[in-house]
């Protein structure tokens, strides 16, 4: 799901003489303005014919059934993990068959609340424009809330998940900054045995489609033919997004933006912490801890979030 723009609501008074309408389950909905696209899908603001609600609706095309049982996937996710910092599926529908012969496709539509204030990365980058960076304590309590909405999936059952594109452009803010991690259509089974070759190369190229390069673990641009992949894929792209959080950025997108190897600064290790910055030694050495190149050196999320909440306590003066 691609950011949502403030554009959007400077374009919502506008009238439209003819107006676009969907149906999911006999309710209708008029399509105000497009959000964004990306891939199969793409995401638009819809407002309820009935109650004159606003909502972002997500629609995933599908070219064939295989397609169909991946986006449906999504809305499985979406039932499975309920929480406050997860972004709530409102209803979902399919449209449609599909028929490669007869170049018909389906839809599965996915309504969701809408963000007026969008996603942490556009709060970002107001706020490097502006040169105002984000107060310490509000740093550390929107990380907790991924943090939360992260552990929510690790300790999923039957087996944990990891959501696999953790990013600072897949998180949307409440008014009250309240942090809500979105777009589960990356999610996946967090334990992962790779047995030969063939398991590697599968997980490679589902890592290159799913996961975004400047967030992406090290063990995932060159998967092992025999290894063991975990969660902590994801504590890697929190560390990434903590120091997004103090720094504006990724701590890989100026190399992802030059056209350089991301794998390879990946697997440097070299963080390098801007000079001058305002935030303690407690957040950079949080920020080192979650960025270790070797995933077994990496701590799982329930350690991060009780690091969290002591730098929380101990910035309240309660330590």
């Amino acid at each position: 799901m691609n950011t949502i723009g403030l554009t959007i609501l400077v374009r919502m008074g506008n009238c439209l003489c003819v107006r676009e309408s969907v149906e999911i389950n006999g309710s209708k909905f008029y399509v105000r303005d497009s959000i964004g696209e990306g891939g199969f899908s793409t995401v638009q603001l819809v407002e309820s014919a009935s109650s004159h609600k606003l909502y972002a609706l997500k629609r995933i095309t599908c070219h064939a059934q295989s397609d169909e049982k991946v986006a449906l996937s999504e809305v499985e996710y979406h039932k499975a993990l309920c929480h406050p910092n997860i972004v709530e599926c409102v209803d979902s529908d399919l449209v449609g068959v599909p028929d490669l012969i007869g170049n018909r496709t389906s839809q599965v539509l996915i309504l969701l609340p809408y963000y007026p204030r969008g996603t942490l990365h556009e709060e970002l980058m107001r706020r490097q424009a502006n040169g105002s960076p984000i107060e310490e304590t509000t740093v550390l309590t929107t990380f907790r809330g991924i943090c939360e909405a992260t552990l929510c999936m690790h300790s999923a059952k039957p087996h944990p998940l990891a959501h696999r594109d953790i990013k600072t452009a897949n998180v949307l803010l409440k008014d009250d900054f309240t942090p809500v991690l979105m777009d589960l259509g990356s999610v996946a089974r967090a334990r992962v045995e790779v047995n030969g070759s063939t398991d590697a190369r599968k997980l490679q190229d589902e890592a290159s489609e799913k996961c975004s390069m400047a967030y992406k673990a090290p063990e995932l641009f060159n998967v092992e033919a025999f290894c063991h992949i975990d969660e902590r894929t994801d504590v890697w792209s929190l560390g990434c997004l903590l120091y997004a959080l103090c720094f504006y950025k990724s701590p890989f997108e100026a190399v992802y933006e030059r056209g350089d190897s991301v794998a390879l600064a990946a697997v440097s290790g070299n963080i390098r912490i801007p000079d001058n910055h305002p935030y303690s030694q407690d957040v950079t050495d949080l920020i080192e801890s979650l960025l270790k190149v070797s995933a077994d050196e990496r701590p799982y999320v329930d350690w991060v979030v009780n690091s969290v909440d002591q730098l929380i306590n101990k910035s309240a003066g309660a330590v």
